[in-house]
């Protein structure tokens, strides 16, 4: 299983949305532990993957050698790639 880590950002972008979207978002990141391939997709000339929840997009980083998955930043689609 992976463990999950959030950097000081996320912490933050996650701080700030309502408590439901809150735990929905934690539902699905805990969801992904076991087999993060499945369910996230590879960013375009990145070396990061993004898993959709609704409209919110987070953005990850997979440690498969440590079994690490890194959440980087999050937020809603429309603003989430513009940084």
């Amino acid at each position: 299983m992976y463990e999950i880590i959030f950097t000081k950002t996320a912490k933050e972008q996650l701080e700030k949305l309502e408590n439901n979207m809150q735990k929905r978002i934690i539902a699905v990141i805990e969801r992904i532990r076991i087999r993060p391939g499945k369910f996230v997709k590879r960013l375009t000339g990145m070396p990061y993957y993004r898993l959709r929840v609704g409209n919110y997009r987070i953005i990850l980083d997979i440690q498969k050698e440590k079994m690490m998955i890194i959440i980087l930043m999050l937020g809603h689609r429309k603003n989430v790639y513009k940084k």
